[in-house]
C-alpha cells in the first residue's frame, strides 16, 4: 500500500494529472488586474518583458500556459504533463516535480521555470541563476488566481484571461444541468489515492461535487484531502463511490466494504488514466472534469424521490 504524507499528496495531485465552498463567477466589476499578481511566495509575477522560453514542472501549470495560447513558448515539461496530447512528443521531458533533471533544465536556458511551491528544487534552480514562479492550485479559487498569475506572466489582458475562467464556469454549470433532479442530493465518496485519501468538500474535487448538487460524505472539518479509516466509509454509506485512478485496488477490497450497498450494486466509477489526469488536476480542464463526474453520476447514482 502506498503511504503519502499530506504534503506529498498535494504534490502528487498536481503531478498526476496536480477560498472554500462553492465558487461563483467573478463579479464583472472586480479588479482583475490585481488578481494573481503574485506567486505563492508573495513575489511579483509580471516583468516588463514576457518570457519566451518557459519550463513547466507541474501539469496544471503546463495546461494553463497552453489554455492561454502560449504552448509554443514551452521548451520543456515534467513527465506528467500530458495535455495537449502531442506535448511530450515535441518537447524535452525533464523528470518529475520531485526529481527534475536540473542540468537539462539549465541547458534549455529558460526565461522562467514554473513549478509547485512545495518543489524541493526551487533553491537550487535559483542558485544557478534561473527565475522561478511557484504556483500550486488546490481549490477552484486557486485555479482562477493561477490562471491570472500565468496571464500576468504572459502579459495578457486580464479580461482575456477571465474569458477562460468564465468558459470553465459555464461548462461546470452545463454539466450540472445534465443531472436528473433525482440524482442531485446523493451522497458521494471520492477517493483520490490509496490510504485511503479522500476528497473533502473544500478540495477542488469536493467543490465540483457541490457545484453538481451532490453531498460529500466527508465532513468539511476533516480538511481537503484527509486520510480516512476505511471503516469511516462503511459508516458513512455513500450512494456512489468514485476512485481517482482505475489502477487502484477495487473498493470492495477494503475491510467491511462488501457490506456497502454501493459496492453490492456496483455503483463505483473507477476513472481510467486519461479521465483521472483530468479529474484530479486543478486546472483549465475543470469543466471537462465536471462532465466526466456528471456522466458517472448519471450512469451509477440511484434516483431519489424529489
Amino acid at each position: 500500500m502506498i503511504r503519502l504524507s499530506r504534503r506529498s499528496l498535494w504534490l502528487a495531485l498536481g503531478l498526476w494529472a496536480a477560498g472554500l465552498g462553492q465558487v461563483q463567477a467573478a463579479d464583472p466589476a472586480a479588479d482583475l488586474t490585481a488578481l494573481g499578481a503574485q506567486d505563492d511566495r508573495g513575489r511579483p509575477v509580471a516583468r516588463v518583458q514576457a518570457p519566451q522560453r518557459i519550463v513547466s514542472l507541474l501539469p496544471s501549470l503546463t495546461e494553463t500556459v497552453c489554455a492561454l495560447g502560449a504552448c509554443d513558448r514551452l521548451v520543456g515539461v515534467d513527465r506528467y504533463s500530458n495535455w495537449p496530447e502531442d506535448l511530450q512528443r515535441r518537447l524535452p521531458v525533464l523528470g518529475g516535480g520531485l526529481d527534475p533533471n536540473v542540468e537539462a533544465i539549465v541547458a534549455l536556458k529558460p526565461d522562467v521555470v514554473l513549478l509547485s511551491n512545495s518543489a524541493r528544487v526551487v533553491e537550487r534552480l535559483e542558485a544557478l541563476g534561473l527565475r522561478t514562479v511557484a504556483l500550486e492550485p488546490r481549490t477552484q479559487a486557486d485555479v482562477q488566481r493561477v490562471l491570472h498569475s500565468v496571464g500576468h506572466l504572459l502579459r495578457l489582458p486580464p479580461a482575456q484571461v477571465q474569458q477562460q475562467w468564465q468558459r470553465m464556469q459555464d461548462g461546470i454549470d452545463a454539466a450540472a444541468r445534465t443531472l436528473p433532479a433525482g440524482v442531485q442530493g446523493g451522497r458521494v465518496y471520492f477517493e483520490v489515492s490509496r490510504g485511503p485519501f479522500a476528497a473533502g468538500p473544500s478540495s477542488f474535487i469536493g467543490e465540483l461535487l457541490t457545484r453538481l448538487g451532490m453531498r460529500n460524505v466527508v465532513p468539511d472539518a476533516m480538511g481537503p484531502f484527509p486520510r480516512l479509516n476505511p471503516e469511516f466509509i462503511v459508516r458513512a454509506r455513500p450512494d456512489v463511490i468514485m476512485m481517482g485512478n482505475h489502477s487502484m485496488q477495487l473498493a470492495h477490497t477494503y475491510p467491511g466494504w462488501t457490506t456497502l450497498e454501493a459496492v453490492r450494486q456496483q455503483r463505483i466509477c473507477a476513472f481510467d488514466a486519461r479521465e483521472s489526469s483530468i479529474v484530479v488536476r486543478p486546472g483549465p480542464r475543470m469543466d471537462e472534469a465536471a462532465r466526466i463526474i456528471a456522466r458517472c453520476l448519471r450512469d451509477k447514482a440511484p434516483r431519489h424521490a424529489p
